[in-house]
């Protein structure tokens, strides 16, 4: 075999090993176990998805512990209550949220995508509105600070 033949070998050979060790990795990456943090759920938007179709009625098909799940992923003592066809929920934000309005800023993205047919018609450093349906039967959805380090996300029916 002539030294030409054996280099061209050797160089083919590197290459295959160097592919087959990059599949591997990408088999063991698909095969590995995914991480989930809490905003990564699906229960938080499914709870919200089920708040906003019970709005209409009152909020009597929210089932219980709904309000608190919408506001796990944003602070841990959400305090919720449903009056006058309106579900309010006020949390005090996360520590490692930055400050208020970067967190209510955090909830609007998390909002729209759960709600994709929901029209995001007002975006501001202390407030985030939404509605879906047309005038005079909307469901609104608010999300607010609420004072130092508070937030609050009302969701109203009519």
């Amino acid at each position: 075999m002539r030294r030409q033949d054996s280099d061209h070998m050797k160089s083919t050979l590197r290459g295959l090993m160097f592919m087959v060790a990059w599949a591997g990795i990408g088999v063991l990456c698909l095969n590995m176990p995914t991480f989930a943090l809490a905003d990564d759920t699906s229960a938080p938007c499914s709870a919200l998805k089920r708040i906003v179709a019970a709005a209409p009625g009152g909020f009597s098909s929210v089932q219980p512990g709904d309000a608190n799940t919408v506001a796990q992923p944003y602070g841990q003592d959400a305090q919720c209550a449903a009056k006058g066809g309106t579900l309010t929920c006020t949390w005090t934000k996360a520590a490692d949220s930055g400050s208020t309005k970067d967190a209510l800023q955090a909830v609007a993205p998390d909002i729209a995508s759960c709600l994709p047919e929901a029209t995001h018609d007002q975006n501001s450093a202390a407030r985030q509105h939404f509605y879906i349906g047309e005038r005079g039967q909307r469901t609104q959805i608010t999300a607010t600070t609420a004072g130092s380090g508070k937030l609050s996300l009302a969701v109203s029916g009519k």
